[in-house]
């Protein structure tokens, strides 16, 4: 997809007044360069079902509740207890529980962000604001949730970055920076 987006953008210009000839020519040149454009959305619905049994198993099991685990987070199936509000706890105050927005849930935003940055950038620039908030957004919507769930989902990113650095690497094919 990174090496069409210049033949993409090219499309877009030509056919900006006819969105119906600009989806059939997009079409044509998906087949003929062989691309799938939902691939990209293939490891994602594999991770759906694990996130959400996941969920289930932090908040239903009962042995899970107050168990131990590294560091400052002492239950898996409870928020993240620090806050970037009073500097993870090194401020002597009470942040209201809405402010409540953990290092976990920042390092999960970090890592969305660093990981969008290894992507190629959406050729439409609405599409391109929204992505650009997009870390922030579910930092935000992810804060309350269970910090095993937000543990997950860091520790995911940072191997599926992992795995992208390596595959761009190993891979023949070049593509346009």
């Amino acid at each position: 997809m990174k090496a069409l987006q210049p033949e993409m953008v090219r499309l877009k210009e030509l056919h900006k007044d006819d969105k119906m000839k600009l989806q059939q020519e997009m079409m044509a040149l998906y087949k003929k360069e062989k691309v799938n454009p939902m691939s990209g959305c293939l490891p994602i619905l594999v991770q759906i079902p694990v996130f959400f049994a996941l969920y289930k198993v932090l908040f239903v099991t009962i042995e899970m509740r107050h168990m131990p685990f590294y560091g400052w987070i002492h239950d898996l199936s409870e928020r993240d207890p620090t806050s970037i509000f009073n500097l993870f706890g090194l401020l002597p105050y009470d942040v209201p529980s809405f402010l409540v927005i953990g290092a976990w849930p920042v390092a999960m935003g970090v890592s969305m962000w660093i990981q969008q940055k290894l992507n190629p950038a959406p050729t439409d620039a609405i599409q391109a604001k929204i992505f650009m908030f997009f870390p922030l957004f579910l930092t935000v919507i992810l804060a309350p949730f269970p910090s095993g769930l937000v543990i997950y989902w860091t520790v995911n990113n940072i191997l599926t970055m992992a795995q992208q650095v390596f595959i761009m690497r190993r891979t023949t094919v070049k593509t346009v920076t």
